[in-house]
């Protein structure tokens, strides 16, 4: 969704970089800050679609996506979403925090396009760019409909979430799964609390994200766990990755996959910053490991993979990722595209 060819129906609140006027470049209805939300600035903006097409060259293995945020208030520092918020004129660090865009109308237009005869009920991800139950939507409640919208037309789906917001919709979402193909997935890469704390630091803490995974697997759904992203010498040992593993076993995951920290332009700007700044010993040896790209050193990958696959076997943690069960072709990697590893 960008901002080009929408009106401004309130005369306060533009976003930086946008003239106030009449009909500007945003879909910008009004602006608002609550004490409930200290710090953060929600824009809410009338979208023209809600659907988005993911493209074959992408190599992601779901073909269509539904986004009813932009930015995210976990303000994870490796967050690869990132450096959408400079296509808004925001900037990619503590704006992509703390401004928050909310597509208010976005359950009205997803219900339009899923009626359209040529929807052909292919799945759709949710929570692939930005966090569908990250803390704005206890504002806007934006998933029930979703949920509905997409369960009502036939349409399979799947959710990925560090929110444990989530266990508000468990009955919705156990309801769906008897209509349609409805797969879960819970993000939980970093098991000590006090750097999560500091790396992610708007997320629920490790321990409340095992125990949504444990709800979730108790509603009667699978629950698979996204180890990502793995940090080089700060998570990666196999003694966090067999405790971690061990934890989610126990929780109830029914698989795991890992991925490495992946820094495309501004967030690995604002990683390398975090990290200067919290384990700064360590700056010259990610110089090291990822050169000037985005991508950690095939060695490291190597190396990372020979760890985790006998500790999934080991804690039981094999099942298939749900958001890999649909190849797609692997054409030759863009060097400016995400491109995540999943092992």
């Amino acid at each position: 969704m960008r901002w080009d060819a929408q009106t401004l129906d309130a005369p306060d609140g533009a976003l930086p970089g946008l003239e106030r006027s009449g009909l500007v470049r945003a879909g910008l209805v009004r602006t608002v800050r609550t004490p409930q939300f200290e710090g953060m600035t929600f824009h809410e903006v009338l979208c023209k679609s809600a659907l988005n097409r993911v493209p074959e060259q992408s190599r992601l293995p779901y073909p269509w996506t539904v986004n009813p945020f932009r930015g995210c208030t976990h303000a994870c520092a490796y967050c690869f979403a990132r450096p959408t918020h400079e296509y808004l004129d925001l900037n990619a660090g503590r704006d992509f925090d703390s401004q928050i865009v909310v597509k208010t109308n976005v359950v009205t237009v997803l219900r339009r396009e899923l009626a359209r005869a040529s929807w052909k009920r292919e799945p759709v991800a949710l929570g692939t760019n930005t966090d569908p139950y990250q803390r704005a939507e206890g504002r806007y409640e934006l998933m029930p409909g979703i949920v509905r919208a997409l369960t009502e037309s036939g349409t399979p789906f799947s959710i990925l979430t560090k929110g444990t917001m989530l266990r508000r919709d468990l009955p919705l979402l156990a309801l769906a799964a008897q209509q349609v193909d409805v797969r879960v997935s819970v993000s939980l890469a970093v098991r000590d609390p006090d750097l999560q704390s500091s790396l992610e630091p708007g997320t629920p803490s490790p321990r409340a994200r095992l125990d949504l995974v444990r709800a979730i697997t108790e509603a009667g759904l699978g629950c698979h766990v996204l180890i990502a992203p793995v940090v080089p010498f700060l998570t990666d040992s196999p003694a966090q990755l067999d405790a971690l593993m061990a934890d989610l076993r126990d929780a109830g995951a029914t698989g795991a996959t890992v991925m490495p920290l992946y820094l495309r332009s501004s967030t690995r700007e604002v990683f390398l910053a975090w990290l200067g700044e919290n384990h700064p010993a360590l700056l010259r040896r990610y110089r090291t490991l990822y050169g000037r790209g985005a991508y950690v050193s095939e060695e490291y990958t190597s190396w990372l993979r020979g760890k985790v696959e006998p500790l999934r076997r080991k804690h039981a943690l094999t099942g298939v990722d749900p958001l890999a069960a649909r190849p797609r072709p692997a054409p030759r990697r863009p060097a400016d595209t995400p491109q995540p590893t999943l092992f």
